[in-house]
């Protein structure tokens, strides 16, 4: 099999010139299968211990060892890169458009680019840049704003015409395109000599690498990593690192206490053929044709060519797998389709030899990003795992990552989007990763639009007033698992039109969501928002409040009944979790967040929370159903159905007070909406849900009421600046640069976490500021809309991305919010953003290469409504997040 022999080639070369190797790990076999002499006995014990050497595992070591941690271990079942990683494609590509996944990739052809000069092992990297291809107007759109991503990351990179096309490869046929993208730094490697090289350079620096070991169990004590158990005995670790690609979901599971890393296999076909008549040039550019599912490179004068096909196989849902993954069967009847893809993109190719269909198994995770990070059930196990087809372009970026997380104990970039805490122990089912990965795969070519959403895994968690919602017109997204309503579709809609409305402009259901917003600022709606997660924090004495005084920047010794909002801040001042809290007694606290904020804030507070039987934290979400009563006839129908004031001067904001809803008892209301229109939440048990329901839509139709959705909500946070953590906030942000001082009590009197870098921001000023910008001259009818992730220009220079937008029906113009930065002209080094600086620039937003003009607001705003509205009086004190 040429896959099998380009392996053995580079084995055997790789190890012919690194006679230490042999002598340091006892691997002196030869390639045939004659019996191996014992290798070198392992160490008892080590400070970190790698399971796998493949991409990711040689990379994770590399970057430890270079950041000067000596004790290490890799330890491989196989053989170095005889994973997923030797049957890699080798395309090392930038165009992502996730943009921690960008950062990784471009950092990893950076490294890749100089790894044979720095360790003597020839990677095979070769510059030949790459071709996206669009075959119709919409998936150019989605080219062009990747391209504006990559351009302003300072990678060259450009839109290009057919005709260009065809310039820079000759042999592609450009009848059926409307444009494409140029990506002139992309490269190939060969993947396991990339592999190989990695852990050259990791052994030089001390880490010691044993081939031929399996690890059977890592154990775990107290919930911090002990050791790891191997067929050739116990190693005592402090840290762990799953890097065992397929084998991660097994692995995790293995041990008493395991660890769920939700990837699992599907079959991926790609061809090899002979050389051409007139063999192809090594330096032709790798073609990536979405639209046809497949990826073309050249291969030794012939091509490589693969794609992902929509009907794929997943594989070992059981937990069968091979040691080191042998040739799959070929499949010609399944790779059909997208051989006629291949033959109508290349048309010269039908007299062309094969060599070979190559069949291997890759790691889909489901939402098609990678998994890295430490547990949230066990300090000091750290995965990376389920690459999606991308372990190549990612590998280097990754290992970097974790290695710094390992050692700083947190990463230099923001990786929220692929920690493993994103996912809870719901997603780990096997039928549920089956049929998940089946969609994933395709979709990996799939175009997708904005607010697209996973069709498979669905209604697993739902409220208790589910069916009446969707019985009503409810049309559903998810979050962390849970179903959450977008919007309503009024009766006598055209149901069909609404759920394919696929665009990058004007959406079907923006006068839906319109009135839906209407309702909320004029009478009153009703928002499902069971899926938020909720913590109650009690103790015997004063613990809860201390501990929490620590854990949060905010004050919390507020009399019993107020609510706070507040940030859970990290040592560097930056948002690990942004909440609301009430004060329940003197000594219990009731905590509302995020919906994704489940896994990762539990872990986050458990872990710094002394373990004390006097102080409990429990996880309440399932426990109450939450139902949102938004806009200025709340009031009214709460006042009816408890027969108690709900006035200002006896319901203030920002107050949680049990009552009386109907028949039901024990219901938190809080004068609260996450939108800073006026109203309440409910947070009802959940057996009452379906009664306070029907009470409040009956009591509410005199007042106009009616159900909304999680859009209406999203238009109306954004139109009054309201930031929502996961994508305005996140760990690097500080409340000092989003306008959020008032959040923090720096004179407290006690110290709490963050505390000391948001006195230095207060003192010194701020390198970046949470901006919102009114767009002037958009058209929402006819111009491209923005979503999230637009680069900001000011004054003709880039200064930053947008990180939320949506239409506000209220100012009738598009809103987007974003971090504004200032670079020094000449050395791009970084300076104080100051109040003066932001409302001094003239600012563009760049919509896919359309740049449109921007006003710049900072927060607070108050005087913004004042033309729109005909009371001035915009309630910003009650703001908080989605």
């Amino acid at each position: 099999a040429a896959g099998m022999f380009l392996r053995l080639l580079s084995d055997i070369q790789w190890r012919a010139a690194h006679p230490k190797w042999r002598r340091m790990t006892g691997s002196q076999r030869s390639t045939s299968t004659t019996a191996e002499p014992h290798p070198l006995s392992l160490p008892a014990q080590a400070q970190v211990v790698i399971c796998g050497g493949g991409i990711m595992g040689t990379s994770v070591a590399y970057h430890l060892s270079k950041m000067g941690f000596k004790d290490i271990v890799l330890l491989e079942q196989g053989r170095l890169a005889a994973g997923t990683t030797r049957f890699c494609a080798g395309i090392v590509s930038t165009a992502r458009p996730v943009s921690i996944e960008l950062k990784m990739a471009h950092y990893s052809n950076k490294l890749y680019q100089q790894l044979e000069q720095e360790t003597g092992v020839q990677t095979g990297y070769m510059k030949t840049g790459s071709i996206s291809l669009a075959q119709t107007q919409d998936r150019l759109i989605s080219l062009k704003r990747i391209a504006s991503s990559l351009n302003v990351m300072g990678i060259p990179c450009e839109i290009i015409s057919p005709k260009k096309v065809s310039q820079l490869h000759p042999l592609i046929n450009i009848h059926d395109l409307v444009g494409a993208m140029y990506v002139p730094e992309d490269a190939l490697v060969s993947s396991a000599n990339v592999s190989l090289a990695l852990a050259t350079a990791a052994s030089r620096n001390g880490v010691q690498i044993h081939e031929r070991t399996s690890v059977s169990h890592v154990t775990i004590q107290k919930g911090q990593v002990t050791g790891v158990e191997t067929d050739r005995g116990r190693i005592q670790c402090e840290y762990f690192v799953n890097c065992a690609g397929q084998w991660a979901y097994e692995l995790g599971h293995s041990g008493e206490e395991p660890v769920h890393i939700p990837v699992h296999a599907c079959e991926h076909f790609y061809l090899l053929t002979h050389p051409l008549q007139e063999p192809l040039s090594s330096s032709l550019p790798t073609i990536v044709d979405p639209d046809g599912r497949i990826y073309i490179r050249n291969w030794q004068g012939g091509i490589l060519s693969g794609g992902f096909e929509k009907n794929p196989k997943p594989l070992f849902t059981e937990g069968r797998n091979q040691l080191e993954i042998q040739n799959l069967q070929e499949d010609w009847d399944h790779f059909g389709p997208l051989l006629s893809a291949l033959l109508r993109r290349m048309p010269g190719l039908e007299a062309l030899q094969i060599m070979q269909l190559v069949n291997c198994p890759e790691s889909f995770t489901p939402d098609m990003r990678c998994i890295m990070g430490e547990s949230p059930t066990a300090r000091g196990y750290f995965v990376l795992a389920g690459m999606n087809s991308a372990g190549i372009s990612y590998g280097g970026g990754a290992g970097k990552y974790l290695a710094e997380w390992i050692v700083n104990g947190y990463p230099s970039e923001n990786v929220w989007p692929l920690d493993l805490k994103r996912f809870g122990t719901l997603q780990s089912s096997r039928t549920f990763l089956r049929h998940r990965v089946m969609e994933v795969m395709p979709l990996m070519y799939d175009l997708k639009v904005p607010r697209w959403d996973f069709q498979t895994g669905r209604q697993l968690r739902t409220s208790p007033l589910y069916d009446r919602l969707d019985a009503q017109g409810a049309r559903w997204m998810e979050k962390h698992g849970f179903e959450r309503v977008k919007y309503f579709v009024p009766p006598g809609s055209d149901l069909l039109d609404l759920d394919h409305s696929k665009t990058f402009y004007k959406p079907d259901w923006f006068d839906i969501v319109g009135a839906e917003v209407k309702c909320c600022k004029e009478a009153v709606c009703v928002i499902d928002m069971s899926s938020f997660t909720k913590f109650e924090i009690s103790s015997t004495g004063d613990q809860a409040l201390e501990n929490l005084q620590y854990l949060f920047s905010n004050d919390l010794d507020v009399p019993v009944g107020h609510v706070v909002h507040t940030g859970m801040l990290n040592e560097k001042g930056g948002y690990e979790n942004d909440c609301s809290i009430a004060r329940l007694s003197k000594r219990s606290f009731f905590m509302i967040s995020p919906t994704d904020q489940q896994v990762h804030c539990w872990t986050w507070l458990k872990n710094r929370l002394p373990d004390d039987s006097n102080l409990v934290l429990e996880d309440v979400t399932w426990k109450y159903t939450a139902l949102n009563l938004i806009g200025p006839r709340a009031v009214d129908v709460l006042s009816e159905l408890s027969y108690a004031p709900m006035t200002a001067e006896h319901f203030p904001s920002l107050f949680c007070k049990e009552m009386s809803v109907g028949y039901a008892n024990g219901i938190r209301v809080m004068s609260i909406t996450h939108t800073g229109e006026p109203g309440f939440v409910l947070y009802i048990p959940i057996e009452y849900a379906l009664h306070v329901y029907n009470e409040v839509m009956n009591m509410g139709q005199k007042y106009g009421i009616r159900n909304a959705g999680y859009y209406a909500l999203r238009s109306l946070r954004i139109e009054k600046f309201f930031a929502f953590w996961g994508q305005d906030l996140d760990a690097f942000t500080t409340p000092m640069e989003c306008g959020r001082e008032f959040q923090v009590k720096l004179d407290k009197g006690m110290e709490f976490l963050g505390q000391e870098v948001l006195l230095e921001q207060k003192q010194n000023g701020v390198y970046k500021r949470f901006t919102m910008f009114i767009l002037e001259d958009h058209d929402t009818d006819m111009d491209l809309w923005p979503w999230w992730g637009e680069p900001i220009f000011r004054n003709g220079r880039y200064v930053g991305k947008t990180t939320s937008s949506a239409y506000s029906y209220t100012l009738e113009r598009h809103v987007c919010l974003g971090f504004v930065h200032h670079f020094d002209e000449q050395t791009g080094e970084e300076l104080v953003v100051t109040t003066d600086f932001i409302n001094q620039g003239e600012y563009e937003i760049d919509i896919a290469g359309q740049r449109f003009q921007a006003k710049a607001k900072l927060y607070p705003f108050s005087s913004l409504f004042a033309q729109r509205r005909r009371k001035d009086d915009v309630e910003l004190s009650g703001y908080q997040r989605e």
